[in-house]
């Protein structure tokens, strides 16, 4: 394993790959790489420009502000939270990029505020004047007509006052324990008539089981909650003199940790974490921009927050419940509408009837590989009818699955216990560190375990991530394997809003690789040999360096040679300076990268031949794909035995922590069809003019626009063309024929005739 402050670890001096000292920069330099936190904040910045954007439909921008609450709550218990542990621990060492974690928390601070600030006046000036222009008004309580103030008041009565408990701050009580990302009420009060009495601090906490958008008028008139409860605050707390009030949410590290010794102990020690995380520090505090500096003053010490680490909101302070729009029934102000369908290789029956249609199902695998891209297939109608059909049928002898994350009513767990009780051999890996996860694992794995089914939890020092399910039925011609290789997890829901790919394949090699690593689940070692899986923390690191190296050596001898990859991030030191190596070399680079980026494109003499691209559309990018022209000659005949060019597609992105922590697989791709289906998807995105951003040196972004050019929206072309091959049954599953393909972007020199294969 390379070592993650080593940016050149992986590379050998004497190599005679590699230009002279003199001749090559020091790629040691932190000007080569960009900070990890900032570029994740660079997409943050992407995504709240959804709602900004005046072409996205209204509803979409609504939802695109709650998307944006959401992750920067994720960031800041996460990646904040951590940093500012180290802080704690007193770590000055620098990242890559020569940022301490003091440097990088104040960056931090200092980069997210106008976010805030530009989220709220979004929702200001232009989202809630344009649901109101769209007769949807969210109002101030003071905007209420009499009528409505009598209703709302007897509403409150009814089914707010009974679930709100006012919680005093004085000698007799304690500063009162708030919880992550509730929105509370600060209220200071004094006993009516007490005039000398000095004003007492009480929080009240804005319930989570009521609606935060109350319909005065369903459908058409609403008012926050929050606003609901500061306008009764006479019937809560009477007697007393409200003197100032502020909203105000606080955010808690999440980056609690616990050294499990033993495996026998992680079910204890995720059980500590998950308590551990109640009481955890306070990151961040939100509070009305209004708000009294006594009140302030006083959250601050109570919460042992810095100044810098209070954000003053002139506006709602949490977005997440505004998404309840969405669901109104107004398609004017929403996308078109999409469902996923079913993959055209797979017959429309109801998955119910996987006992009569198992064997059609494998046998049509074992013809040729499928692909599967979710959300343009349907997850029920592949993924999930596979592990039926395993469930069911007769001839199938075991099955194994590696889950990280799942729905909380999970039909794919419900098929694995149904496998047991039909007789199978059943062994599951259930990721219980899974971050904010935890808890549901938990209960999946006493559920399984109740069903007598073998479960590993996970393994000390590693995270399983990898996204795999193996299927072993016996045959006419003997033992078969059927594997799923996938890059997003066994979960109903997010696969209808995430991109992810899933490899469905009888190829007895990655069969066998599949076992290997499942043993590895419940025996005691990693085998560091596999037939085709790239597999991590093993092989992966290494596979990838000698296929970016060998594209460096075939530009060096003039041949074609050229990188695509795309991935959530690409964050790893090591393989940043191998790009680096590669673009210095004559390599053509694209890389299309939805999250963070270390690496700088355009840097003359370093990355002059490097493109970072971005898709941010209405649904999540989570797919991984690696394309290496392989340009091999005869004097590399290994190389020449290999597919011209490669594809791979698995759960890994490149950051360290994929490729040296975590266990991941990565199946190469074969199939010509499927090869096909996957130049198709990197040409489409890689000429997006419509949701795509291209990255400069400095790491900033910009939005492609198409100008007099047909308009290229990536996943409204994927969406076209799944719907075209199910219309006409095109086995693909993806029709690549597209009418407005922009071409072979992929092919290079004097290919370019031949669909790049």
């Amino acid at each position: 394993m390379s070592d993650p402050d080593d940016p050149a670890g992986t590379h050998d001096e004497s190599d005679d790959e590699t230009a002279s000292a003199s001749a090559t920069p020091d790629l040691d330099d932190p000007q080569f790489y960009l900070n990890r936190e900032l570029s994740h904040l660079a997409f943050q910045r992407r995504v709240l420009h959804e709602a900004l954007d005046d072409r996205t439909p209204l509803l979409e921008r609504v939802r695109f502000l709650g998307i944006f609450t959401r992750n920067l709550d994720e960031f800041f218990m996460k990646r904040v939270g951590g940093l500012k542990q180290q802080i704690d621990a007193g770590v000055t060492d620098s990242t890559v990029d020569g940022r301490t974690p003091r440097e990088q928390w104040a960056e931090i601070l200092e980069t997210t505020a106008p976010m805030f600030d530009r989220q709220t006046e979004c929702y200001r000036e232009v989202v809630r004047p344009a649901l109101a222009e769209a007769g949807i008004e969210i109002l101030d309580y003071d905007d209420l007509t009499t009528d409505e103030r009598d209703r709302m008041r007897a509403y409150f009565e009814e089914s707010v006052l009974p679930t709100l408990t006012p919680l005093a701050f004085d000698p007799a009580h304690p500063f009162p324990f708030i919880s992550n990302l509730s929105l509370s009420l600060g209220a200071f009060v004094r006993h009516e008539g007490d005039e000398d009495e000095g004003p007492i601090f009480t929080r009240i906490k804005v319930p989570q089981n009521r609606p935060r958008l109350v319909p005065v008028e369903e459908g058409s008139r609403y008012v926050l909650l929050e606003n609901l409860i500061e306008a009764h605050l006479d019937l809560l707390m009477p007697n007393v003199e409200v003197l100032d009030t502020a909203l105000f949410r606080i955010t808690r590290n999440a980056e609690v940790r616990h050294d499990q010794e033993v495996a026998e102990d992680l079910i204890e020690a995720i059980e500590e974490v998950i308590e551990q995380r109640r009481f955890a520090t306070a990151v961040r505090l939100e509070i009305s921009a209004d708000a009294p500096e006594a009140m302030v003053t006083l959250l601050q010490e109570q919460l042992d927050l810095d100044p810098a680490e209070v954000f003053y909101r002139d506006g709602p302070l949490d977005y997440r419940d505004f998404t309840t729009l969405t669901e109104l029934e107004r398609p004017d102000l929403k996308r078109r509408p999409w469902s996923p369908l079913p993959h055209p290789r797979f017959s429309e029956g109801p998955t119910a009837d996987a006992t009569m249609h198992g064997a059609d199902l494998f046998d049509e695998i074992a013809r040729d590989d499928v692909l599967l891209h979710h959300p343009y297939h349907s997850f029920d109608g592949t993924v999930q009818r596979f592990l039926d059909a395993a469930a069911n049928d007769p001839d199938v002898l075991a099955i194994k699955a590696a889950i990280y994350r799942t729905a909380s009513d999970s039909q794919v767990i419900q098929r694995l216990i149904d496998a047991a009780d039909n007789g199978k051999q059943v062994a599951v890996m259930v990721e219980l560190k899974a971050r904010f996860d935890e808890q549901n694992n938990l209960q999946w794995v006493r559920k399984l375990e109740e069903n007598g089914i073998h479960v590993a939890y996970g393994t000390v020092g590693l995270k399983t991530h990898t996204k795999t399910a193996l299927v072993v039925r016996e045959e006419a011609d003997g033992v078969k394997l059927y594997s799923h290789v996938a890059t997003g997890n066994y979960h109903s829901e997010t696969a209808k809003g995430y991109v992810d790919l899933g490899l469905l394949t009888a190829d007895r090699d990655i069969g066998q690789d599949l076992a290997t690593v499942f043993n590895f689940f419940t025996g005691p070692s990693l085998d560091e040999s596999f037939r085709k899986l790239l597999v991590a923390p093993v092989t992966m690191r290494e596979h990838f360096t000698e296929l970016i190296r060998r594209e460096a050596r075939y530009a060096r001898a003039g041949r074609p040679a050229r990188v695509v990859a795309k991935m959530n991030a690409l964050e790893d030191p090591d393989i940043v300076a191998e790009l680096y190596r590669a673009s210095m070399a004559g390599v053509d680079i694209d890389l299309i990268v939805r999250d963070i980026c270390r690496l700088r494109p355009g840097i003359e003499g370093v990355s002059d031949t490097v493109s970072v691209r971005s898709v941010v559309g209405r649904f999540l990018e989570h797919s991984r794909i690696y394309y290496f022209e392989n340009g091999a000659g005869p004097d590399d005949p290994a190389a020449a035995d290999e597919p011209n060019p490669q594809y791979f597609v698995g759960s890994a992105d490149w950051m360290t922590r994929n490729l040296d922590y975590r266990v991941e697989a990565v199946a190469p791709v074969t199939d010509p069809d499927i090869r096909e289906q996957l130049r198709f998807v990197l040409e489409v995105m890689l000429h997006d003019n419509r949701t795509g951003w291209e990255m400069d040196a400095d790491g900033e972004y910009e939005q492609r626009t198409p100008g007099d050019d047909p308009v290229w929206s990536t996943q409204e072309i994927l969406m076209d063309a799944a719907r075209a091959a199910h219309e006409c049954d095109d086995d693909h599953g993806l029709d690549t024929d597209h009418p407005a393909s922009p071409g072979d972007l992929l092919v290079t020199g004097d290919e370019a005739d031949d669909d790049g294969d």
